[in-house]
């Protein structure tokens, strides 16, 4: 719980606030950029209090998808109504989870809703509400960890709705040796006929991106949108594997059609088509030849 005694002086004054617990994952930033920003001591504040009922509402729906419980409020607010808004409708039949998990550093969690089924994109944190609507949305039957860093909870949906959890072997710990489905190899490898399992060795040796219905990529820590560069994204300073393999893994993705990416860190992007992606990620490519 935040903790008033704790607020960052670059609150702006009102009812919501952001303590010196924040770790800066940049959840809250999304969920509600119209209240909170990114301060130069690299920690969200709230830069405009809630002036309108939506605006108070994503305030409230970034408070409870903050990993860090790090967002408060000076009264006594429920935010119940804002935790049902989880998972929140992205495009389709894909949603973002919130309830961002510490363990994860606040990465983003997605559920994909199928008659065949409903795939969990990463751990989100086991919060008894958003495990309450995933029950009423019809359960996980697979959950997709995109890499080891970003595991979380994963027990926690496993024992709830005996879903099967999928990791690349070259990915898996201690804290996850028990998963029941640990691919091997580099090739893709097809889970069902609208989901592809891509290995994209880079920021981990096991990193892997999901490809769904051929529009959207889920990937990881693997590839995301910069806000402040304006265009698709990978840095070398957080691939903790090979930066070699992470462009050959990039360069690979140019054999693939999708619209959007989805990432565990860093922002979503939708591109207008499926060739406007694929220009963005030849720049990419050939930016990242170029540089390194």
């Amino acid at each position: 719980m935040a903790r008033l005694s704790e607020r960052l002086p670059q609150n702006l004054p009102g009812e919501f606030y952001v303590d010196r617990s924040c770790i800066d994952c940049d959840t809250c930033r999304q969920v509600a950029p119209a209240v909170f920003d990114r301060s130069e001591i690299e920690q969200s504040f709230v830069h405009h209090q809630p002036a309108t009922e939506e605006e108070h509402r994503r305030a409230l729906m970034a408070l409870v998808a903050c990993p860090t419980a790090s967002i408060g409020t000076v009264h006594r607010v429920s935010a119940a109504a804002s935790a049902r808004a989880f998972p929140e409708p992205i495009a389709g039949d894909v949603h973002y989870c919130g309830f961002a998990a510490e363990a994860s550093v606040g990465a983003s969690s997605y559920l994909i809703r199928r008659p065949e089924g409903n795939v969990l994109v990463d751990s989100p944190r086991a919060s008894r509400p958003l495990l309450e609507r995933l029950t009423e949305l019809g359960g996980v039957s697979l959950m997709f960890l995109t890499h080891r860093d970003d595991v979380a909870d994963h027990r926690r949906f496993h024992r709830r709705f005996g879903c099967d959890r999928i990791l690349h072997c070259d990915d898996v710990t201690a804290g996850t040796a028990d998963i029941e489905r640990q691919p091997a190899g580099r090739e893709p490898i097809s889970l069902a006929g609208d989901l592809l399992m891509i290995p994209v060795p880079g920021h981990t040796p096991g990193s892997s991106a999901l490809l769904y219905q051929e529009t959207f990529l889920f990937t990881g820590d693997h590839l995301w949108w910069s806000d402040k560069l304006g265009r698709l994204s990978a840095s070398r300073s957080v691939c903790w594997y090979s930066w070699g393999e992470q462009k050959r893994s990039i360069e690979r993705l140019l054999d693939f059609r999708f619209e959007w990416v989805l990432p565990g860190h860093g922002r979503r992007h939708h591109a207008a088509h499926p060739a406007a992606m694929r220009a963005e990620l030849e720049r990419l490519a050939h930016w990242i030849r170029k540089s390194s």
